[in-house]
């Protein structure tokens, strides 16, 4: 338990440490924040912080920092409306998504770059898992040689177009006729129901399954086989410009967390489970190369359906009432319009 008084001085030294990174000493915090302290109580007051690991000094530095602890004391305390006062730039910016909300696949991608734009950190999203995405229908066409392009209409508003491997020489007519058979077959099971259906199918199709039905199950086979939604991810060039980044190993660390699309998806996927946002500090994280890194997340709903998840992944010295006014925004603006569709 923190006494009032210690709470404001961690605040106090967070919010200075986020706003320059620099170690924060005890006389900036009595000469920028009206405490009526002295700077030999408020040593103290930051000595004991220290000791109950909310905060640490690097190297022989005078000045504090905030420990992974230290910010989630921090982030516990911000009301869900942070203090980013111009919201009429998130308004305005996500505005010109509206002209999207059919398709969800490139909502999801602009809602990326404008994320990451605006709180000048990693922007994040991932679309449903195909086991809650609804299939309204598939359209096939020849891309080139040994080559079918596959667009796929969800119910959910997720379009999704996919470049399949094929050795059937089939022609387009043979295209057409494969995909008026899988819509009259699989239009309005999830990916998951189907993906069970053609396993089972094709366990037998040894016995007197015609031509269109086995080429019907290898294209259905390579077109929906995924475990996971799509990840989107933006503006990596501009986080790497922090200072927090200033550091070679701290950069291979964040490039590689990136690269490791997987881990992030499977982060993302478990923290859709949860409602509002979520909060993901440092150490929290299960990957090693984020253990420097947070994750701000919301969950976009279709009524009480998932229809993705959006966030952002920047340093534990993160402005956090910023990233979680516009994660919460963004999340709430594409729920709105999905379900004004």
């Amino acid at each position: 338990m923190l006494y009032e008084r210690s709470k404001k001085v961690l605040c106090a030294v967070i919010q200075n440490y986020i706003n320059y990174p620099d170690p924060v000493g005890s006389r900036t915090v009595a000469k920028k924040y009206s405490f009526g302290l002295s700077p030999a109580t408020i040593r103290n007051i930051m000595a004991n912080l220290e000791e109950m690991g909310f905060l640490t000094h690097p190297h022989t530095s005078a000045g504090r920092v905030p420990t992974h602890r230290g910010y989630r004391f921090y982030v516990d305390s911000l009301m869900t409306k942070g203090d980013y006062s111009n919201k009429e730039v998130i308004k305005g910016l996500f505005g010109r998504l509206e002209a999207l909300r059919d398709n969800l696949d490139m909502l999801l991608s602009e809602t990326t770059e404008a994320i990451s734009l605006l709180s000048n950190y990693l922007g994040v999203a991932m679309s449903p898992k195909p086991n809650i995405t609804t299939l309204k229908r598939i359209e096939l066409f020849s891309h080139r040689a040994n080559k079918i392009a596959a667009i796929i209409f969800t119910d959910e508003g997720l379009i999704n177009s996919k470049i399949i491997s094929s050795d059937l020489n089939l022609t387009q007519k043979d295209l057409n006729r494969i995909a008026g058979y899988l819509n009259a077959e699989l239009s309005g099971y999830t990916f998951d129901e189907i993906r069970q259906k053609v396993i089972r199918e094709m366990s037998r199709e040894k016995m007197q399954c015609d031509t269109l039905i086995s080429n019907s199950l290898n294209i259905c086979r390579e077109a929906f086989f995924s475990s996971h939604g799509d990840l989107f991810i933006a503006g990596l060039s501009e986080v790497l410009e922090l200072p927090d980044f200033a550091d070679l190993q701290k950069i291979k660390e964040l490039s590689r967390a990136v690269e490791d699309k997987h881990a992030i998806i499977k982060l993302l996927d478990k923290l859709s489970e949860s409602d509002g946002v979520q909060i993901i500090i440092g150490s929290e994280n299960t990957m090693d190369e984020m253990k420097e890194l947070s994750l701000v997340v919301s969950t976009c709903k279709e009524d009480d359906r998932p229809i993705g998840v959006i966030g952002i992944i920047g340093p534990t010295r993160m402005n956090y009432s910023k990233a979680i006014l516009i994660v919460d925004t963004a999340a709430k603006f594409i729920s709105r319009m999905i379900a004004e569709r």
